[in-house]
């Protein structure tokens, strides 16, 4: 059973130099991203980078390319792509509820439901709170010998109403960033869905600091981090649930935090570096090749099914525009191409920079 949330709490020095840091990270990425020419151009990147790190530490296996193909042939994709999907769609449904809907139990249900459609553990009772016990990481899959158990079910619902009671406080004292490390670690605790909870505690951050207006938008995958450091990051909850060391856990959290904004930085300087420089490339250009060069900062895999698609031109058009970026570099096919839809167009350096 998890302790209440804290409205205030000690911070040792050292916990105080690292959250500096990561206010400092954070700061500096909301910075970039108020000034990106086209923020929009770049954030389906940043979600399936969020998407794809937490669903592969739940056991999730796609590649960031296998993910932009998909979306790029519109072909039925297997369960493992299908699972990253139902993430983005997610966290984008949440993004676009918060104008009328803040983060709550309401608004976590609706996104729970999303994130199971279709993929395994949608028998799991999508978008409801659990009915029975559960518990994670038991050899034979017995509470006896998990390694940690959740509250029961009457346990969960008060703690559950405390957790939403804390996302809402008035004024709280705490700094955003350790309210945030405190509200993910008792989500994850709680553990309220059968099926999930790690990939919506995770999804909770994002939308969190956009909701408080700390991001101008999801420009922070966390997720990308914690993946990086997956076994420290289940030993600190596990730290806090066991020996109470909830300093520990926020160490932990916002050196995540201040790591990942810093990535995230130099990925959106290094991509609207790339932009202007495959902009200039066209200049005098009059076709439409800048708006593909557009189009491949949010999936950099492209076909002339997906040019037409989102540009409106011919299938004809899409080839010839298409063709004008691989002659200038920009570009590389890849396929058979007298098949036409099954050709491939992939801008090599923008995939560079998103698998930094």
């Amino acid at each position: 059973m998890p302790a209440p949330l804290p409205h205030t709490i000690p911070l040792d020095l050292p916990t105080v130099g690292q959250l500096s840091l990561a206010e400092r990270a954070v700061g500096r990425l909301a910075g970039a991203g108020r000034l990106l020419p086209n923020p929009h151009l770049f954030l389906a990147s940043y979600l399936t980078e969020e998407a794809l790190a937490s669903s592969r530490m739940e056991g999730t296996q796609a590649s960031l390319t296998e993910l932009f193909d998909a979306a790029a042939l519109g072909e039925t994709p297997s369960i493992d792509v299908r699972e990253v999907q139902n993430y983005v769609h997610a966290l984008e449904h949440g993004l676009a509820r918060l104008p009328d809907l803040p983060v709550s139990k309401r608004l976590l249900c609706e996104m729970h439901r999303l994130l199971l459609v279709g993929v395994r553990g949608q028998e799991k009772t999508p978008g409801e709170f659990r009915r029975s016990q559960n518990w994670i990481g038991s050899p034979d899959n017995r509470p006896e010998t998990a390694l940690f158990v959740p509250p029961t079910v009457e346990n969960m619902w008060p703690a559950l109403d405390d957790w939403e009671k804390y996302v809402h406080e008035a004024r709280p004292e705490l700094p955003l960033l350790v309210r945030t490390a405190l509200l993910h670690y008792q989500f994850e605790t709680i553990h309220p869905f059968l099926d999930g909870n790690g990939r919506l505690g995770r999804l909770f951050i994002v939308l969190y600091l956009v909701e408080q207006g700390l991001l101008p938008a999801p420009l922070l995958p966390l997720s990308a981090q914690l993946e990086r450091t997956k076994s420290l990051y289940i030993e600190h909850l596990q730290g806090v649930r066991e020996r109470g060391d909830v300093q520990g856990w926020l160490r932990f959290f916002l050196s995540a935090v201040a790591d990942q904004a810093n990535r995230s930085v130099e990925r959106a300087e290094r991509m609207t570096d790339l932009r202007e420089r495959y902009r200039s490339k066209l200049r005098g250009n009059r076709s439409r090749a800048g708006e593909v060069v557009d189009l491949l900062f949010g999936n950099p895999v492209l076909t002339t099914r997906f040019v037409v698609s989102h540009l409106g031109v011919t299938s004809q058009g899409a080839s010839h525009l298409l063709r004008q970026l691989t002659e200038l570099g920009v570009l590389r096919e890849d396929g058979d191409g007298r098949r036409g839809v099954r050709a491939r167009w992939y801008a090599d350096e923008v995939l560079e920079v998103l698998e930094l």
